[in-house]
């Protein structure tokens, strides 16, 4: 009594052990608290003020999916945006993360390249003549690698109709009459491309690491460095030392790719424990999502935005504390700036929407009808209280003096408000604090997402649930005969049935040999990119002298190993166990247990229908010759029901111990 009790004590030391260290490691959204942190050194001054210097902005768009099958208006959006976004908000560069085409067939299973998509993507940038009003910086995503046998294919259609065309990650520098800012692109996708859907994740090897270590120390000089790619950090392979450890000196990390979960999570934003930001944009495909930034004086601020929506309105000073760390930004120039300031851009319906050109911190900028709008007020609001209306510097951005001393304690609330003549309204908010030592942690959800490198968690989790079973299997084999005791309840009968399952060989060796197939035989061999054959393994895919390592094969390994492997197993047990009551299939159906027996053979079908399916699925996506070269899949499908009817025809002759024991254990 006293061992259990001591168990249960440690058991939950140590579960509170664990939920400590998870909420201190992706944190939690809540109030302020010092975080002393190294810093750079950085001068307080030039701080914002009441001229028009010291700033530039950008826009990010990721994940757009131009498709030749659906959904035409990601195109013609595109081309908007290309065209009347880009002509109002002018950015200095443009990230486009990935993603460009769809590049899947028409029932969205299978994938292949579509020359079209790209013809259809390069016709925009060329009608829109974008790349003569910005820099324009295109990079892949894992669906612009699908079904690639090589870099040097034909199928790399990326080299021929992107704006950047070349292949790997590279260092772009935007340079400004106050210091100089670097853009390093991380291409993480796989070479040779897989078809989908094994290219979900990246993958970094060793040179290409080298190659980034080689771009952040060219970065070293610069004001800031951002760092940008289609993947999130946790669904990217990295050799050591890790790919956020490369980038630990960037102040933030541009990427799409998890289209914001289906929606599920709008806003995916988290910081590295070495402090650099971690920033998911929303996608272009359906949520129409893009994203602009800015550097004020070297403060780094942005907003997430939906395409069409005005007005744009982006705090820059004081900018968000949530976003804020001292050793990237110089945040004592917060405390020593003279004025709040904010960009505010309108799509206007005037006809006059022309202007001069105007120079401002060396980059052409065309005064539009932002100056004329019919936005009549522009009132800030700190902590509820009316600080003043806004006035117009010049190009976008407002001004308003204030003197940040009289927030020198604590956080506080800043809030900006747009309206037009029309009396409609737009208000944008965040929370600051001219203390450098505060901070605010981040949704730890979010954070969980962002920081986990999922492949691992994969790995061990799939490696667990084979141990698990095999364990099972082999205690139950080599246990002796059972011996019922106590009322024949759900813990009996299920070690019963184990034993039943694991004591008779075909049914032993067939699960036995299912389970360490799965973990070490090859799933299927067939075309895994255009005209290459190659092996699909639970560890990763051979394919044309290349080995892709696993990561999203250890979730497909989970997915088979809960949704029919270990079903299976347990049907078996519990359709042995039914023999063992004396019942045959026919005779088990008419005791009168419809509630009990009925539903166990529906979840068990429903099952062996989703087995099927994938089946099916390989062949959309693999082929025919990986169709029926799929010990996993299409073999498995077929001696599925050879297994369960050698259950029901079983001689009883072979379970006549086990059915002897049940039946004087009930009367008794």
């Amino acid at each position: 009594m006293a061992a259990a009790l001591a168990l249960r004590v440690v058991a939950g030391l140590a579960a509170a052990a664990l939920v400590a260290v998870l909420l201190e490691h992706y944190g939690l959204a809540g109030p302020a608290s010092p975080r002393p942190q190294p810093r750079r050194p950085w001068s307080p001054h030039p701080a914002p003020g009441p001229r028009d210097n010291n700033i530039f902005w950008g826009l990010q768009i990721s994940d757009i999916h131009l498709s030749r099958f659906h959904d035409r208006g990601r195109a013609v959006d595109l081309e908007k945006f290309c065209s009347e976004t880009i002509d109002i908000i002018q950015p200095a560069l443009v990230l486009a993360t990935g993603d460009l085409t769809d590049a899947k067939t028409k029932d969205k299973l299978g994938s292949r390249q579509h020359e079209v998509e790209w013809q259809t993507y390069q016709g925009i940038l060329k009608k829109t003549r974008v790349m003569e009003k910005t820099k324009w910086l295109d990079i892949k995503g894992n669906h612009d690698a699908f079904n690639i046998p090589g870099l040097e294919s034909v199928e790399n259609y990326y080299r021929k109709y992107s704006a950047v065309r070349k292949d790997g990650s590279f260092h772009y520098v935007h340079s400004t009459p106050f210091g100089n800012y670097s853009f390093i692109c991380v291409d993480a996708t796989l070479s040779p491309g897989p078809k989908r859907p094994y290219n979900f994740f990246g993958i970094l090897n060793e040179k290409q690491m080298e190659e980034l270590l080689s771009l952040a120390k060219e970065s070293s000089w610069s004001n800031h460095t951002i760092w940008f790619g289609h993947f999130t950090t946790s669904t990217i392979l990295s050799s050591s030392p890790g790919i956020r450890s490369i980038m630990s000196s960037a102040t933030a990390y541009l990427c799409g790719h998890l289209h914001t979960l289906g929606g599920l999570m709008p806003v995916l934003h988290t910081r590295h424990f070495q402090g650099t930001l971690e920033l998911e944009v929303g996608d272009w495909k359906d949520n129409r999502r893009y994203r602009i930034f800015a550097f004020d004086h070297d403060l780094f601020s942005f907003a997430d935005l939906t395409f069409g929506k005005w007005p744009v309105v982006l705090i820059t000073n004081p900018k968000s504390l949530l976003y804020s760390y001292a050793k990237h930004e110089p945040l004592e120039r917060l405390l020593h700036s003279t004025h709040i300031r904010f960009a505010e851009l309108y799509k206007s319906k005037s006809p006059h929407s022309g202007g001069n050109q105007k120079h401002v911190n060396g980059d052409a900028y065309k005064l539009r009808s932002v100056i004329v709008l019919p936005i009549i007020s522009f009132p800030v609001k700190i902590d509820g209280v009316h600080l003043g209306e806004a006035v117009h510097l010049s190009g976008p951005i407002f001004i308003l003096k204030w003197n940040p001393r009289n927030y020198s304690n604590g956080t506080h609330n800043i809030e900006v408000i747009v309206q037009d003549s029309a009396g409609r309204r737009k208000t944008v908010h965040h929370v600051f604090s001219v203390e450098e030592d505060l901070h605010l942690t981040f949704d730890p959800l979010a954070s969980f997402i962002l920081l986990t490198d999922h492949y691992i968690m994969a790995r061990v989790l799939f490696v667990l649930i084979v141990l698990i079973q095999l364990t099972i299997l082999i205690i139950f084999r080599y246990r002796g005969h059972p011996k019922l005791k106590g009322p024949p309840g759900f813990v009996n009968l299920t070690s019963f049935s184990l034993h039943v399952l694991s004591k008779i060989n075909i049914f032993y060796y067939s699960v036995l040999l299912l389970t360490l197939y799965t973990v070490l035989g090859p799933w299927f061999v067939g075309e895994i990119t255009l005209g290459k054959l190659g092996c699909c393994f639970s560890f990763g895919i051979f394919v044309d002298g290349h080995f892709l390592q696993g990561s999203l094969t250890f979730i497909v390994g989970i997915l088979q190993l809960v949704f029919f492997n270990v079903p299976l197993m347990t049907y078996l047990s519990w359709s042995l166990l039914q023999r063992c009551f004396g019942h045959n299939f026919r005779s088990h159906l008419h005791q009168g247990k419809y509630l009990k027996i009925i539903p166990v053979h529906l979840l068990m079908l429903l099952l062996y229908v989703w087995q099927v399916y994938s089946c099916y699925f390989l062949q959309v996506t693999y082929g025919t010759l990986a169709f029926f070269f799929s010990p996993l899949r299409t073999w498995l499908t077929l001696l599925t029901p050879v297994l369960i009817r050698c259950v029901w025809t079983l001689n009883p002759s072979e379970l006549g111990t086990f059915t002897v024991q049940l039946k004087s254990h009930l009367s008794s």
